[in-house]
């Protein structure tokens, strides 16, 4: 596995926690509004049936969490680590 398919496991892995922690479909359209999501495109994503591993891979989860806001709560590249590691060197 790649650093860049590592890194986005972990992005999706969190996401899909952010998904189960929003347990009810309620609460999933309340946090995905507040996150930015349209109405109508929120209260689809709340209540369709799927589960937390396919919704953090959704496009829904990717437009309210973005990579950059995931930077922004400290995750780091594992990718881009490596790579500063490899030009220090």
């Amino acid at each position: 596995m790649s650093f860049e398919e590592l890194d986005q496991w972990v992005r999706r892995k969190l996401r899909c926690i952010l998904w189960r922690q929003w347990k009810r479909p309620r609460t999933r359209l309340q946090k995905l509004r507040r996150l930015g999501l349209e109405e109508a495109r929120a209260a689809t994503s709340a209540h369709n049936g799927h589960g937390p591993w396919w919704n953090a891979g959704a496009s829904h989860m990717n437009a309210v969490v973005p990579t950059g806001m995931l930077r922004g709560w400290g995750l780091i590249s594992l990718l881009d680590e490596h790579r500063r590691l490899q030009c220090a060197s």
